[in-house]
């Protein structure tokens, strides 16, 4: 097996990872929210629940699927063209993950937690 090829299987595989976080948190997240709906649970609670733990497997999916574009680009076909459109990427992926994150703790990723008591 050549190192081209061993490049590519790896960034297969992290991409694979990435969708299936991604898959299996939302299963997971409706199954729960589901059942929280059926124990008569606060709809409310039920539902941040859900939204938070789906905001977290698109954060660990996309982390994944940025690693296996860094991994292709930087190992394989590290031209101008090819950087650029990985730095284009990163910057879309990395914005989605700041809202996200914005989202589900209410600040963003560099603003310290405020403890209350």
């Amino acid at each position: 097996m050549q190192f081209t090829e061993v490049i590519e299987t790896a960034g297969q595989v992290l991409d694979a990872a990435g969708v299936a976080a991604i898959v299996i948190g939302g299963l997971v997240g409706t199954i729960r929210f589901l059942r929280q709906l059926a124990g008569r649970q606060d709809f409310d609670l039920a539902y941040r629940t859900y939204r938070r733990g789906l905001g977290r497997a698109i954060l660990l999916g996309l982390e994944f699927l940025v690693a296996a574009d860094i991994i292709r680009t930087v190992a394989i076909a590290p031209t101008f063209t090819s950087v650029g459109v990985l730095a284009l990427i990163v910057l879309v992926r990395t914005f989605l993950s700041y809202s996200l994150e914005l989202e589900l703790t209410g600040r963003w990723p560099w603003q310290k937690t405020t403890s209350t008591g």
